[in-house]
C-alpha cells in the first residue's frame, strides 16, 4: 500500500471523519462504519485533504485535464482545495467548477459556480464518497447541458466496496458501466481494514475482532460481487 494511503487513513481517523459503530445510512442500510467528509473543517485539514486528492488524481488520471468539478454541496470545498493542491504540488493550473442547487437568475447567473464549462473541456469529478451513484445521476446531465465536455473520471475519498442499488456491482463500477468513464478512490475499505485491523493507532485499536466481524457480516450482506 502506498505511503500516502496509509497516511490518509490515519488522517481520516484523526479528523473523526471515519468512525466505527452502528450507523444508519441514507440508503437505510445499517453499517458498522461511517465516513463524513463534513467533519473536515479547519484550514489545515482542508489543505491536507486537497493534497491527498491531488496525489490520487495524479496517480489515476494524470494531470491532462482542464476542470475539476465538485457537485454541491460537499464537492465545492473539495474541488477548491484540490485545485490549489494540484497547483502547489505539480505546478499545473486547472479550473474548479461546481453547481448550485438552484439556478441563479441575477448577477452571476446560471447553475455553475467557479469556471464556466467550455466545449472540449476535459473534466474530472470529485466527491467524498459514493454509495448509490445518485449524485452522479444529477451531476452528469448538468455537465453535459453546459458544454460538450469529456468526463475523464470520478475520484472519491473512500470506496465503500458495497453493491449499488441496481445490481450486485459496486456503485463505482455501476457508474463506470453506465456513463463510460473511469472511477477511482484514494483508499478502499479493504485497505482501511488492512491498515487498522488489530493494529493500535495512537493507543487505540479501531478495528478489533468485534468490529472486524461486524464489517465482514456487512459485506456478506451488502458487499459488491
Amino acid at each position: 500500500m502506498e505511503t500516502y494511503k496509509q497516511e490518509f487513513i490515519a488522517f481520516m481517523v484523526d479528523s473523526q471523519v471515519l468512525k466505527f459503530g452502528d450507523f444508519t445510512l441514507k440508503s437505510g442500510r445499517k453499517s458498522p462504519f461511517f465516513m463524513n467528509a463534513g467533519a473536515y473543517v479547519t484550514g489545515a485539514q482542508l489543505k491536507k485533504l486537497g493534497e491527498y486528492y491531488a496525489k490520487a488524481i495524479h496517480d489515476r488520471y494524470g494531470l491532462d485535464f482542464d476542470v475539476l468539478f465538485g457537485p454541491a454541496y460537499k464537492g465545492i470545498p473539495l474541488s477548491v482545495a484540490t485545485t490549489m493542491a494540484i497547483s502547489e504540488l505539480y505546478g499545473r493550473e486547472v479550473r474548479y467548477c461546481s453547481n448550485r442547487k438552484e439556478v441563479k437568475d441575477h448577477g452571476d447567473t446560471g447553475i455553475l459556480l467557479g469556471s464556466k464549462l467550455q466545449d472540449g473541456d476535459r473534466v474530472v469529478i470529485i466527491e467524498d464518497v459514493t454509495t448509490s451513484g445518485k449524485s452522479i445521476e444529477e451531476t452528469f446531465p448538468i455537465l453535459k447541458s453546459q458544454a460538450d465536455v469529456e468526463i475523464r473520471g470520478l475520484m472519491v475519498s473512500l470506496n465503500r466496496m458495497e453493491r449499488g442499488l441496481d445490481s450486485e456491482k459496486s456503485a463505482l463500477q455501476e457508474i463506470q458501466d453506465k456513463y463510460g468513464f473511469e472511477t477511482g478512490a484514494i483508499v478502499t475499505m479493504a485497505e482501511v481494514v488492512e491498515c487498522l485491523y488489530n493494529k493500535p493507532y495512537r493507543g487505540t485499536v479501531y478495528i478489533d475482532d468485534t468490529v472486524k466481524a461486524a464489517i465482514d457480516a456487512y459485506y456478506e450482506q451488502y458487499g459488491a460481487k
